[in-house]
């Protein structure tokens, strides 16, 4: 239950007299009071964002096969639709993050709304594979303004001891995503609602974003950092320049067979990393207010916090496996397919419910229990893959993976946020989910690239059975180390505080 004074305004809070500055002073102190069904229902504005983001990224999976035929789409352009969204997303989140921080995280949440409605009414209006992919860009950006947004406001307008409950919240409104996006992307495709094909994955996201666009202004505090110097625009530009150089060849590369412009790619990410960081020096040293404090990584939970995020999201690979596996090893239909996710989406919704009551147990060692339960539930579903067809240890191992994934989520989150002032709470909300997605497109290329290269040996059951048991198997081993990283990590937090 939110308390009534855990949220406030700063128009309620800031005399008028005070102006920006003292809303931003009252935003970095991170003391924040409002009403009960205020609070309530700003929160269920946020997380109606936070549902929109993965759910358009889940829900083009199963319909790629009717885009094809709808708008005679190369393969090409298939594999963009999906990795363009997922691109422009994760170059621009710092951008979003540090925007929102200095001109105002509910004026930018309800900006990437906006642009995000649009780009999704292109999506359905789309007469060509060029221009869909064209409008997902477009998604992708809108949607990179308006998540950062939604992790700062929780951090600065929440009280400490209500993070937990309301991450969890978060986390579970992200697992139920990804198992909406996967099943219903096989019903609207199948069902045709109102004569519509694909074209309803896309105008589904209309009403409900229209819905948290009132929502946002009437009940969404209006927050932002104490310091609001000019932007730093080379700071912004290397570092755009550096995820753009890091997640295009990773998610294009291995479709296009690894060709010599992504290797190029990846070796000028290393350059444009040490330019960006060299120029946060200088900014710094020359009192101006740089893009990224490079003191933040100064935080060892912050910076290992990081690295568990980035493996975390390795765990792409199974969503990327796992339809493969079931449809073209097996020959299930894509709505069986999407169905088939269900246990492992039961799982990750289970885990965010629970996790209140394990943090009070056990604290910041969640993270701990959560990968322990990650690498059990992969390893048994590896194993069980062994039998070609599913059975219960499999689904039971997805079950046991999915509740892993649904502890880690919102803990890892909250833990790299929590270390960090309210001030600069958007700016550590874009780099934790830039990790995630770095780790998604490094998981999706590495040990999906396994998984192809076994799978390609004889296009049979079998054989998509043994390439789906060896990528999972690699995850399972991943996350078998992230358990000592995370108990480590927990041990130093517990220490500092």
């Amino acid at each position: 239950m939110i308390r009534s004074d855990s949220l406030r305004t700063t128009t309620r809070s800031t005399p008028p007299s005070a102006g920006k500055e003292a809303a931003a002073q009252i935003d970095s102190r991170g003391d924040t009071a409002y009403g009960t069904r205020s609070s309530a229902a700003a929160l269920v504005v946020l997380l109606t964002g936070a549902f929109l983001s993965p759910l358009d990224y889940f829900i083009v999976n199963l319909a790629l096969p009717a885009i094809r035929s709808g708008l005679g789409a190369s393969s090409a352009e298939l594999q963009l639709i999906v990795s363009a969204y997922t691109s422009a997303f994760a170059v621009l989140l710092v951008t979003g993050g540090r925007l929102g921080d200095r001109f105002g995280r509910k004026r930018l949440f309800m900006g990437g709304m906006t642009g995000f409605l649009v780009a999704s009414l292109l999506c359905a209006l789309a007469p060509s594979g060029a221009f869909l992919v064209s409008a997902r860009i477009m998604q992708g950006a809108s949607a990179a303004m308006l998540v950062p947004q939604i992790l700062a406001t929780i951090r600065s307008a929440f009280p400490k001891e209500q993070q937990t409950a309301v991450m969890s919240l978060y986390g579970f409104v992200y697992g139920f995503a990804s198992v909406a996006g996967q099943i219903g992307g096989g019903l609207l495709v199948t069902l045709h609602p109102f004569g519509l094909g694909w074209q309803s994955i896309f105008l589904i996201n209309l009403p409900v974003g229209v819905l948290a666009l009132a929502g946002a202004w009437r009940f969404v505090p209006e927050s932002r950092a104490a310091r609001t110097e000019g932007n730093d625009w080379l700071g912004l530009t290397l570092l755009s320049a550096f995820f753009a150089l890091v997640i295009y060849p990773l998610t294009q590369g291995r479709e296009a067979g690894w060709p010599l412009w992504a290797w190029t790619m990846l070796a000028a990410s290393v350059p444009a990393l040490a330019a960006f960081v060299l120029a946060e020096y200088r900014a710094h040293r020359a009192g101006r207010d740089p893009l990224v404090e490079l003191a933040l990584f100064g935080n060892p939970v912050f910076s290992v916090g990081l690295v568990l995020a980035f493996c975390f999201y390795c765990d792409s690979a199974f969503f990327l496996t796992y339809g493969i596996y079931l449809q073209s090893g097996l020959g299930w239909s894509a709505l069986a397919a999407g169905a088939a996710v269900f246990p492992f989406g039961a799982g990750s919704i289970l885990g965010p419910l629970c996790s209140p009551a394990i943090v009070r147990r056990i604290g910041n060692h969640v993270l701990t229990a959560g990968f322990a339960a990650l690498a059990l539930g992969f390893a048994a579903t590896a194993a069980a893959s062994l039998r070609v067809v599913p059975g219960g240890l499999f689904y039971a191992g997805l079950v046991v993976a999915g509740a892993g994934h649904g502890l880690v989520l919102p803990n890892v989150v909250r833990i790299v946020i929590g270390e960090i002032p309210p001030g600069k709470a958007g700016l550590a909300g874009s780099i934790v989910t830039s990790m995630l997605q770095i780790g998604s497109a490094f998981g999706a290329t590495a040990i999906g690239g396994l998984f192809f290269s076994v799978a390609a040996e004889g296009a049979n059951a079998a054989r998509h059975a043994q390439a789906y048991r060896d990528s999972i198997a690699v995850v399972a081993t991943l996350f078998a180390a992230c358990i000592v990283i995370a108990a480590l990590m927990s041990g130093s937090a517990h220490r500092r505080r």
